[in-house]
């Protein structure tokens, strides 16, 4: 394998982990000056990466992102949303609570397990799949548990317990944010 292919090898491993574009870029330039002085010295660049170039690019991503970092991202981002859609539900229809039924938790159950999962896997689901996730997984919870359980109201959510939801993944977002605006195409 050539250095640019190799170094195409880990992008794509890395940017389907998940790992965001600036430390994606850091990487591939460390990696790059690795090769480099590998070529330079007299070795292959097998000699750098070893025979597998995917568990490399698994490796290093791991390394990159340890388990419990993404962990906590992610469970961190799955308090964010489900609080700005409470904070949304109250908004829209005018009141200072929500009131949660069985198939919400259901529904809010299964689709955060299978989001978790698979963004502690592989990386970011993003938002055309979390859609997906929802209408593939959570709507048959939704069905079963109306038929189980009926729709009874568990209790009421009180407002602030939304915005309380928000700020674990307030970091988090910020950080999105100014991470897409800074790879945006046209900026620096």
């Amino acid at each position: 394998m050539t250095n640019q292919q190799i170094l195409a090898v880990c992008r794509s491993n890395w940017v389907y982990r998940g790992i965001d574009d600036g430390s994606v870029r850091e990487m591939l330039d460390e990696l790059s000056a690795h090769l480099d002085d590998a070529v330079a010295a007299g070795r292959t660049p097998q000699d750098v990466v070893g025979s597998d170039v995917k568990e490399f690019a698994a490796s290093w991503a791991r390394a990159h992102a340890p388990f419990a970092r993404r962990l906590l991202r992610t469970a961190a981002m799955v308090c964010f949303v489900i609080g700005w859609l409470i904070l949304a539900t109250c908004l829209l229809r005018w009141t200072t609570e929500r009131v949660v039924s069985v198939n919400d938790v259901a529904f809010w159950t299964v689709v955060a397990a299978v989001t978790v999962a698979w963004e502690v896997r592989r990386g970011s689901l993003g938002l055309g799949r979390t859609l997906a996730v929802a209408l593939a997984v959570g709507l048959p919870a939704v069905l079963l548990s109306q038929w189980l359980g009926g729709d009874g109201e568990l209790f009421a959510l009180p407002l602030w317990a939304a915005l309380a939801l928000l700020l674990p993944g307030l970091p988090y977002a910020v950080a999105d944010a100014r991470s897409r605006k800074n790879t945006a195409p046209g900026v620096g």
